[in-house]
């Protein structure tokens, strides 16, 4: 494992001295060990905290692969169903398309089919941003009622089905599995997913002042990287930016966001992958978690990622590698979140990688993940 050490190895020392990062961490599991782990930089750079596999982060979109492991474990059950409209369980969530409502059901909600959007992906002056709807990110104590009716206030961007379109999907989701398991989503969470993994790192608040003391401060791309402020906007892709609230995390009023809303660590978050990976969550039939690593929208060709790419439940699927010039196989899967985190699991190789940074958004989608990701499936 020399070369893949010393090859992770110069793609993070490259990114801290090139400034492009403040702080990093990466983890490697091969056939189920862990075959390297390593953090560099600096956590608060302000403060001069040092960075370490410890650290605990906002995890953003990492959210979504564990909320929608919990809605796999209701279908299993039979609490869900994958063809069941929303209005099953959220009666008045009833957004338009064209002149009528458009019922969406669970497989589009899993699938980011729904029709429904995000805010940071409209530009300024937008209908989400006249809505004041929240991504999951920001306002911080607002309520998961008053979001979904901002939500369902604004058209769908497309009938439900007809494209792929990332969006607030699974904060709906989140609210359905508070109504189908009749408890707050940490508790469905915690009682399908991270707790038969024992895994309880992963939550959606620290767990302890130390643990809020520790987070991992967030940065914006910039040379060298500017400190995230509450109520800044971060340009994301002209004109686009994003509303980027660090302290909703530390605010119990907030809701918890399905789709972004964990903060934790990054052996535990791995523990996770390798999980799904190996299609072994306790309670849960390997032909559920098989949901996660297929291509569960094959028909549809998805403009807003690279060609080649599909998407299954929870991740982006790798259709054909050739079309990008991805260093994962066919089969893989991958997806990150929006502090500068990014992950993939390749079952061809029994390979799965976790990149977390602390700067938006060169973890996510910069150099830098593509990086990790070459020296890792070289």
């Amino acid at each position: 494992m020399q070369d893949l050490s010393s090859r992770i190895d110069r793609v993070l020392d490259a990114a801290i001295s090139a400034r492009r990062v403040v702080g990093a961490l990466a983890l490697v599991a091969r056939r189920g060990e862990l075959v390297y782990q390593r953090a560099v930089g600096l956590a608060d750079r302000e403060a001069g905290r040092t960075m370490t596999v410890d650290t605990p982060h906002r995890l953003a979109s990492l959210t979504k692969p564990v909320t929608i492991a919990a809605a796999l474990a209701l279908v299993e059950s039979g609490t869900l169903a994958l063809d069941q409209p929303v209005t099953r369980w959220l009666p008045d969530f009833r957004p338009r398309f064209g002149a009528t409502a458009s019922p969406i059901t669970l497989h589009q909600l899993l699938t980011h089919t729904s029709g429904l959007g995000y805010t940071f992906n409209e530009p300024p002056g937008g209908p989400y941003h006249q809505a004041q709807v929240s991504d999951g990110l920001d306002q911080p104590g607002l309520a998961l009622d008053d979001n979904l009716r901002r939500l369902a206030s604004v058209p769908l961007r497309c009938a439900p089905g007809a494209a792929f379109t990332y969006s607030l999907s699974i904060d709906v989701l989140g609210a359905i599995l508070e109504r189908a398991a009749d408890a707050p989503l940490p508790a469905v969470i915690a009682r399908l997913v991270t707790g038969p993994l024992e895994l309880p790192e992963l939550a959606f608040a620290p767990r302890s002042p130390a643990e809020a003391a520790a987070l991992a401060v967030p940065y914006a791309d910039g040379a060298p990287p500017v400190r995230v402020r509450e109520g800044v906007p971060v340009p994301f892709f002209p004109p686009l930016e994003m509303s980027l609230a660090p302290g909703r995390a530390l605010d119990p009023a907030s809701y918890p966001s399905g789709g972004a809303g964990l903060v934790g660590t990054a052996r535990p978050f791995l523990g996770f992958l390798e999980a799904v990976r190996t299609r072994c969550i306790p309670g849960m039939s390997t032909a559920t978690l098989d949901g996660m690593l297929t291509d569960q929208i094959p028909q549809l060709t998805i403009e807003t990622l690279e060609p080649g790419w599909g998407y299954s439940y929870g991740a982006a699927f790798l259709r054909d590698p050739a079309p990008n010039g991805s260093a994962l196989r066919r089969g893989a899967i991958r997806w990150g979140g929006v502090w500068g985190h990014s992950w993939a699991i390749d079952p061809s190789t029994e390979t799965t990688h976790l990149l977390l940074t602390n700067t938006a958004f060169e973890g996510m989608t910069g150099a830098l993940a593509r990086e990790v990701e070459r020296a890792v499936h070289a």
